[in-house]
């Protein structure tokens, strides 16, 4: 059977070339006899790989030394309660900007723990990013929260916001390794691993030093950022598979020429579909041209009634998860990191071809 181009927003495609690694060291890994997933945590094995990992992040990354990198379980929705509990009281305030169905999932999550302000919605039907001059910041916030890329809806940030002395935490479950990233310019930031990491079971926080040590007594340990940071992310026993697919994601980005080739190939997959978008007079896409998003792509048909069968024929050719969420309809392309041009390519003929037949 032939591998079909996966379009799934998460757990989305893993690279090809990582996918026959794994099956090589399925049994036996370097001479150990035994799965990666057999090996204890603490175990010379594991931890060297858990550390060689770790390096290969910092360096695609460029993370600052006064920065921790964990990597925890929970998914980012864990995150969505650690992160008040690590940098709040109950009576904080702490700002969050609503841009689409995960801003407004971490500010539910985030109520239970502490005072939220919604310092800018971007309202109706979440297509564009509120300017940042309409923002109401709250002077002496705990944190401002933000995702640079909503899933969903495929809207997503065309700069980075400046708060000052104001921590920034910012979601970037479907963006990072997608491009370079100034990480010193946030307090935190954090990434379910589904989409450009690896396999679901992970995600990664990568938190300022100095923001370390403000966890509420009464908070999970597993959740207390402190308390993993010092016992090397293995306080209890990790996600020992998923951070070993991670870090052979990590060495294949490295091998592909690092965040800098990454960006050109994932700025030129989504130029391609959105062009066959925009210049069909068929496709549409929702969202406001300054602020689409290169990792997912939605886009609708003319009559939903022509959904099934551009779905049913697009399957027939090998092309699989273009469904939109459920919440939403229509049509979502996901072009991470492991999507080739080719898929794309594979997508923009069958989308002309469709139209040529229904249009």
């Amino acid at each position: 059977m032939s591998r079909v181009f996966n379009f799934s927003a998460g757990p989305a495609a893993l690279p090809t070339e990582v996918l026959e690694q794994l099956r090589d060291e399925m049994l036996d890994w370097r001479g150990q006899g035994m799965s990666v997933m057999e090996m204890s945590h603490r175990g010379k094995a594991f931890v060297g790989i858990a550390e060689q990992a770790e390096a290969d992040l910092r360096e695609l990354l460029a993370v600052p030394s006064d920065y921790r990198v964990l990597f925890l379980q929970g998914g980012a929705t864990g995150q969505f309660a650690a992160i008040p509990l690590n940098m709040t009281r109950p009576d904080s305030v702490a700002d969050y900007v609503n841009t689409g169905a995960w801003s407004k999932k971490a500010i539910a999550e985030a109520k239970r723990y502490c005072r939220v302000h919604v310092a800018a919605d971007a309202g109706g039907r979440y297509t564009a990013v509120p300017e940042f001059g309409s923002w109401s910041l709250t002077p002496g916030a705990a944190y401002l929260h933000y995702t640079p890329n909503e899933t969903i809806g495929g809207v997503e940030f065309p700069f980075v916001p400046e708060t000052g002395d104001v921590p920034l935490v910012a979601d970037m479950s479907s963006t990072i390794l997608s491009r370079p990233v100034d990480v010193s310019r946030f307090g935190v930031i954090y990434a379910g691993a589904q989409k450009n990491i690896g396999p679901a079971g992970l995600v990664v926080v990568i938190v300022r030093e100095d923001l370390l040590g403000r966890a509420r007594s009464d908070v999970p340990t597993v959740f207390d950022w402190q308390a993993m940071a010092a016992d090397g992310s293995m306080l209890n026993t990790p996600a020992t598979y998923s951070w070993y697919v991670a870090g052979a994601v990590f060495q294949w980005v490295k091998r592909q020429g690092g965040l800098a080739a990454m960006e050109r190939l994932n700025r030129a997959k989504a130029e391609a579909l959105y062009a066959a978008i925009d210049d069909s007079g068929y496709y549409r896409n929702p969202v406001e041209p300054g602020c689409r998003s290169w990792m997912n792509v939605p886009f609708t048909l003319p009559d939903p009634e022509l959904d099934k069968p551009f779905l049913e024929g697009a399957k027939a050719a090998g092309l699989v998860a273009l469904a939109g969420h459920r919440s939403v309809g229509g049509m979502r392309a996901s072009l991470y990191n492991a999507m080739p041009m080719a898929g794309v390519q594979a997508l923009v003929d069958y989308m002309r071809d469709f139209q040529s037949r229904h249009g």
